[in-house]
């Protein structure tokens, strides 16, 4: 096999020109504006699962903090549909790259954590030094809540982007040795086909996890500092 493993995750270009716009704004056409007075099922039951999600996320947050609803409804549908077109044969996804997952991540947790600054400076600082810390540990708490701090958009970042990268280079990996197996031994192919199927149906449910555990601690990040 001489197609190089890692060529699903390059940048594509139409003409030497980039279309990964094109791409990121793909999945907004999936998700028209209702302008009838009676939908189609597919509208409806596009709207009952958004109305659904939201319901169910904007439980633990308090009135500032549902101020928020519609860019978390708006992330957990780009992330989930963008990891669902990445399954599709010859296409490209977007959240395998640490750059655009950051560039989600950063303003987002940025936004929370200066909410919290502003609303509520006190219960905020109070974060970097726990209640009753003895005299001599206060100077490494402080700096060790303070990378915890500044590590949370990296580390949700990153976990995206291993998740959803680990998924397709295996499945990259049995699909190419299902090809080569079949002109060696049949049984040894079918197996590895079956194992294949389970892996794809494996990887659909986590394209919607990892949309869905992103905006969660998006959203518990907020919690805490509204």
């Amino acid at each position: 096999m001489n197609e190089n493993l890692f060529a699903s995750f390059m940048t594509p270009s139409l003409m030497g020109v980039p279309i990964v716009v094109f791409i990121i704004m793909f999945p907004t056409l999936l998700f028209p504006s209702p302008n009838r007075l009676i939908n189609n099922r597919t509208i409806t039951i596009q709207q009952w699962l958004i109305k659904l999600i939201l319901k169910q996320m904007m439980l633990i947050h308090s009135v500032k903090g549902r101020t928020w609803s519609l860019m978390l409804i708006t992330l957990i549908l780009f992330i989930g549909t963008t990891n669902l077109l990445g399954l599709l044969p010859h296409s490209f996804t977007p959240t395998t790259q640490l750059s655009m997952n950051l560039g989600m991540a950063v303003p987002l947790w940025a936004g929370a954590v200066l909410l919290g600054f502003r609303h509520k400076t006190k219960m905020s600082l109070a974060h970097f030094l726990p209640q009753g810390t003895p005299l001599i540990l206060i100077p490494m708490l402080v700096i060790i809540e303070t990378i915890s701090l500044f590590i949370q958009p990296m580390a949700l970042a990153v976990r995206l982007t291993a998740n959803i990268t680990a998924g397709h280079l295996l499945m990259h990996l049995i699909g190419g040795a299902t090809s080569v197996l079949f002109s060696i031994s049949t049984p040894a192919a079918l197996t590895t086909f079956i194992i294949l199927l389970l892996l794809t149906m494996l990887e659909f449910a986590v394209a919607l996890i990892q949309a869905y555990v992103f905006t969660l601690l998006v959203s518990l990040y907020l919690h805490d500092n509204t």
